[in-house]
C-alpha cells in the first residue's frame, strides 16, 4: 500500500496498491479501509506478456547480522532451468519487494528489462562497519549471492554484479576481492578513496570530505590518518586482484564524482595488464545521464556487455576492440541520417516511378 491520504470533507481515503508483476492502481475506502473499490485498471495489456515475479532471501552475512534480498524471476521462468543472474546493489534494497519497474530502454538498470531477457535479477541489502565501506559490501553480497545459489536456480558461472555511483564503488571494488563475478558494470564509480575525499563536489561546491565523514564514505579519519583503511578499501588498489570484466561509465561534466576517477581505474587497469575493463565517456553529461540519445546508448550497451560474458553472444566489437570517440561521432551522425531518411508518421513513403 503506497500514498494513503484522507478526504478533507468526507470518511474516505485513497491508497494505492502495487506489485513487482502488477502496476499500481488506485482505490477508494473507509477509514478503516474495509472494502476497498478499486478505481483504475492500468496496464491491462500486461496479461498478454510474461512478466518476473519478487520474492524475499533472507541470508546473513560473515558478521552474522540478518539480512535480506530482493530476488526478482525470469519472466516466463521453469522450474528445474538454471538461469544466468544480475546483481544489482546501492545500500539497503530489499524495501522494493513490492515496486512495480515500467520497463524502459532509458533505463540502464532497469530490472523488469532483466527479467524479460531471461535473467533472474538479486537486489541484496548491505550493512557497514565504520572505516570498512568496500569490506562491507564484500562481506554482504558474497554470502547473499551464494544464498541464492544453494537453490540451484542460477548457474554460478554466468553471475554479473552492477550497480552506480556508491553502488558502482561496491562493484568495484566487490569484483577485485573475488572471483563470484562473471561480468560487472559500474557507472560513475569512486575508485581511490584517498583522491576523491578531497576532491570537490561539483554540484554543490562543496568538498567531499563531508561525505566521507558523515555520510556514506563512513570513515570517521582523514586518509593520512588511516592510509591503509584507505587503501584497503579503494577499487585502485585491489587491480592485481582484479579478474572479473568491468564497464565503467563516466559523463566528463560529473559533478558528483570527477570522471577523473574513472580515468585513474583504467588507465592504472592498463598498467596492470587487465584487458577486459572497458571505460564508456558521454560529453557533457552530469552524475547520471540525461540526453535521450546517451540513455538508449548506455542502457543497450549494458544489456550487450551482460550478454556477451554471460550469455555467451558474441559480435560487439566495442566490447572486444573498443571504439574510438571519432567512431562513435560517426557512429551518432549515421544514426541522424537513418532517421531522417524515414517517412513522417502518418505519411506513406514515397515510390520511384517506373
Amino acid at each position: 500500500m503506497l500514498f494513503l491520504t484522507r478526504s478533507r470533507d468526507a470518511d474516505i481515503l485513497t491508497f494505492t496498491r502495487e506489485r513487482s508483476d502488477q502496476s499500481r492502481d488506485l482505490y477508494l475506502a473507509g477509514p478503516a479501509l474495509e472494502d476497498p473499490h478499486k478505481v483504475t485498471e492500468t496496464n491491462t495489456f500486461q496479461k498478454n506478456y510474461q512478466w518476473g515475479r519478487s520474492e524475499l532471501v533472507n541470508f546473513q552475512n560473515t558478521q552474522g547480522v540478518p539480512l535480506q534480498g530482493m530476488l526478482t524471476y525470469p519472466a516466463g521462468y521453469r522450474k528445474g532451468k538454471k538461469y544466468p543472474m544480475i546483481v544489482y546493489i546501492y545500500e539497503k534494497r530489499s524495501q522494493d519487494l513490492h515496486r512495480y519497474y515500467t520497463p524502459s530502454e532509458k533505463h540502464p538498470y532497469n530490472p523488469c528489462v532483466f527479467s524479460a531477457e531471461g535473467y533472474f535479477v538479486f537486489q541484496p541489502d548491505i550493512v557497514y562497519r565504520p572505516q570498512q565501506p568496500g569490506i562491507s559490501a564484500v562481506d554482504c553480497v558474497v554470502p547473499a549471492v551464494e544464498k541464492v545459489l544453494e537453490t540451484g536456480m542460477v548457474d554460478s558461472r554466468r553471475v554479473g554484479l552492477m550497480g552506480h555511483s556508491w553502488g558502482a564503488y561496491q562493484t568495484s571494488f566487490i569484483v577485485t576481492q573475488t572471483d563470484l563475478f562473471s561480468a560487472a558494470v559500474a557507472g560513475a564509480p569512486l575508485t581511490d578513496m584517498m583522491s576523491m575525499s578531497v576532491s570537490v563536489y561539483w554540484n554543490s561546491g562543496g568538498t567531499n570530505a563531508r561525505i566521507f565523514a558523515q555520510s556514506q564514505g563512513r570513515m570517521n579519519k582523514p586518509f593520512w590518518q588511516d592510509a591503509e583503511n584507505y587503501a584497503r578499501n579503494s577499487p585502485i588498489h585491489g587491480l592485481d586482484t582484479l579478474n572479473t570484466p568491468l564497464l565503467i561509465a563516466f559523463g566528463d561534466k560529473d559533478g558528483a564524482v570527477d570522471w577523473d576517477q574513472g580515468i585513474e581505474m583504467y588507465n592504472a587497469a592498463r598498467w596492470a595488464g587487465k584487458d577486459d575493463l572497458v571505460l564508456l565517456v558521454y560529453p557533457g553529461e552530469n552524475h547520471g545521464l540525461r540526453k535521450e540519445e546517451n540513455m538508449v546508448d548506455y542502457h543497450y550497451r549494458v544489456r550487450e556487455w551482460m550478454a556477451h560474458f554471460l550469455k555467451g553472444k558474441s559480435g560487439n566489437q566495442w566490447i572486444t576492440e573498443g571504439k574510438s570517440f571519432l567512431e562513435r561521432e560517426k557512429e551518432k551522425e549515421d544514426l541522424k541520417k537513418k532517421d531522417s531518411s524515414k517517412p513522417a508518421p502518418g505519411k506513406p513513403e514515397a515510390k520511384a516511378g517506373k
